[in-house]
């Protein structure tokens, strides 16, 4: 388990964590969530000994962390970086020797996950010669080929294309149920739903809310319908009973007004756009976000499911 106790860093005059206590435990995913600049990654490497807190304490299973303890680690950091004149086996292998891997074992593993991210054919090549995907790949390989007990992943998603981000998210969800004890940061919503038991939601580098999912909907949701269309669907946000509206890219989220009802609303959009799906939901991680950090749905573009670049799995010359 990984507990913060009261953890805070100023840098100068900015304050840029501050107070904050939580704790991950194994066998799930815990989501250190919010918008960027909002203290997240500073977060992470306060846990990862590589800042020292200017207050509290981070403990490890009860304990403070120790030099033994950084074999048992797995961390991918926000700001990715490998070595491009060598190859990626040989990037891998390095990186798990220093985690005092067997090489035996290792190399195993090495070769079990590159199978798994469809990049076995790629193991001897050099690191320029993949896509930014691709390294994103081998980075994520690299925090875990050594088996670690403890996993941070600090904006594991970011520059994969849709397929690839499912694929990890599913490969984090497993992890977990091993028994290991994972962390992610992320400020996209929809990535922290699908895949996290608990969150913490930072902004400004204090807590917002924190708890089981389940538990902060239940706490701070309000009643919402997701619905499913064809058709121009712009009229929504005048509907009277609908007090605010997501649009997401396969389906829109109308959160209802007090006193009302779906079916309220069901009368308001029949004959008006083609219904494929209409359920009563509880609201998205994304609208208690907007919700309790005061900001408008459309003043958070940052946090809402981005589409990535269609040819990212394109080995390109950078």
């Amino acid at each position: 388990m990984v507990e913060l106790r009261n953890v805070g860093k100023t840098f100068g005059s900015t304050v840029a964590v501050e107070s904050v206590s939580f704790s991950a435990r194994p066998g799930g995913v815990f989501g250190l969530i919010g918008p960027n600049g909002a203290g997240k990654s500073t977060t992470i490497r306060m846990i990862m000994n590589i800042l020292v807190p200017d207050t509290g304490e981070v403990r490890f299973d009860g304990r403070k962390i120790s030099e033994n303890d950084k074999a048992r680690i797995g961390y991918l950091p926000e700001e990715r970086g490998l070595y491009k004149k060598v190859t990626v086996n040989e990037m891998l292998m390095y990186l798990a020797r220093l985690k005092s891997a067997d090489p035996t074992v290792a190399q195993k593993n090495i070769d079990a996950w590159l199978e798994k991210f469809d990049l076995l054919a790629w193991k001897n090549k050099k690191i320029e010669e993949l896509s930014k995907g691709m390294s994103q790949k081998v980075q994520f390989i690299a925090a875990v080929a050594h088996d670690p007990d403890i996993l941070f992943f600090d904006e594991p998603f970011s520059g994969l294309d849709p397929v690839s981000s499912d694929l990890l998210k599913n490969t984090i969800i497993e992890i977990g149920r091993l028994g290991k004890t994972i962390l992610i940061s992320t400020h996209i919503m929809d990535h922290a739903e699908r895949i996290c038991s608990e969150i913490f939601l930072i902004n400004k580098g204090k807590e917002v809310v924190s708890g089981p999912i389940h538990e902060v909907k239940s706490r701070y949701g309000r009643r919402s319908v997701t619905i499913e269309f064809d058709g121009d669907g712009s009229f929504m946000e005048s509907i009277p009973e609908v007090r605010g509206l997501n649009a997401f890219p396969r389906y829109t989220e109308l959160e209802l007004a007090d006193g009302a009802t779906g079916d309220d609303v069901l009368r308001r959009i029949v004959g008006r756009v083609s219904v494929k799906r209409f359920e009563l939901t509880a609201p998205s991680l994304h609208r208690i976000f907007v919700d309790l950090v005061g900001a408008k749905p459309g003043q958070i573009t940052e946090i809402r499911e981005s589409t990535a670049n269609a040819n990212d799995e394109v080995p390109s010359d950078e």
